[in-house]
């Protein structure tokens, strides 16, 4: 069926581009991973370039919205909402290798029959990376966008922090009475200004569920306390893009706070000559919505370099030139 068409009174409020990309005829549909559903849209036609999108957490794909149609006229794009997010159904447990394994389980549900690229932003561009290291050979490229790799000693001081976390209660997410209520407290994560105001209004307005005494956002608030991250059966995200057998990118925001100066330092080191690694300027971490056309013409022209001439992509990293 075909989504989100507008109201004429709807149009007036937005640019004609984002007007266009909201007219833009899509498709839903759902995949089962692991016995959860996983709901997905698609734009454009199948037979084109495989293009799957990954959003962050606490999100869901509508955050793909202003750019999925602007990419559609080259490549077959799907935008996907993650288990505990969206409309996707939620888990008891969650793991990297499950988040990889739903990037394949909806790809194959939407009929992505070749090699795909995988574009994932924030927490979605940690599960691209993991989908990279796992399905590397059923990829045509991965693009990781606003995420940094995280040292041994970050990653372990992110460990002792997560430790130190885990007997604090679970508080559920709140529920509001009131629709425009609970629209006004929508907040991006981190906080930023918007050069676009209308999208971060056109987000909130799909985040929220009708529960039982109101309304409620959509995200499992339990999802990182039952994600599996034990670093003793794993390799650590620097082994992981080494290990890489596909090509893969790395787009920052200019401005982020979504992580440390060290932590940004650390993965341009340790991609430097060996991987694409550069920022959109101006930008802040849900760059999308700051500057959406420059961040779809971004996507379309590093993946279109590789599709066009695959024996051009950068060669995966394959040691480090970074002190850990």
């Amino acid at each position: 069926m075909t989504d989100n068409k507008m109201t004429d009174n709807k149009k007036k409020l937005y640019p004609q581009w984002f007007t266009q990309a909201l007219n833009t005829n899509c498709e839903s549909g759902s995949a089962t991973v692991d016995d959860c559903k996983i709901n997905y849209v698609s734009w454009g036609d199948s037979d084109k370039p495989g293009l799957l999108l990954l959003h962050g957490s606490n999100a869901h794909l509508e955050w793909w919205r202003p750019i999925a149609p602007l990419l559609a006229d080259q490549f077959y794009v799907v935008a996907m909402d993650s288990s505990g997010s969206g409309n996707s159904g939620w888990r008891n447990r969650y793991s990297r290798k499950q988040f990889a394994s739903e990037v394949m389980g909806v790809a194959k549900a939407a009929g992505i029959v070749d090699k795909f690229f995988v574009v994932g932003h924030s927490f979605g561009a940690f599960s691209t990376l993991e989908a990279g290291f796992c399905f590397g050979e059923e990829l045509a490229g991965i693009v990781m966008v606003d995420f940094a790799i995280q040292s041994e000693a970050t990653a372990a001081e992110f460990m002792k922090m997560r430790e130190s976390l885990r007997d604090t209660p679970q508080r559920p997410t709140r529920v509001y009475s009131d629709y425009q209520e609970a629209l006004g407290r929508f907040r991006l994560v981190p906080q930023q200004s918007c050069k676009n105001p209308f999208l971060v209004d056109y987000i909130a307005e799909h985040s929220l569920r009708k529960v039982e005494g109101g309304w409620t956002w959509k995200f499992d608030p339990g999802m990182f306390r039952n994600l599996d991250l034990d670093q003793k059966e794993s390799l650590s995200q620097t082994e992981k893009l080494q290990a890489l057998v596909c090509p893969a990118a790395f787009i920052m925001a200019e401005h982020s706070s979504d992580y440390s100066r060290e932590a940004a330092d650390y993965t341009r080191e340790l991609v430097a000559g060996k991987l694409p690694f550069f920022s959109v300027p101006d930008t802040f971490h849900h760059l999308m919505f700051d500057e959406p056309l420059a961040l779809a013409m971004t996507i379309k022209s590093l993946l279109l370099s590789w599709y066009c001439r695959p024996e051009g992509a950068p060669a995966p990293v394959k040691e480090s030139n970074a002190a850990s």
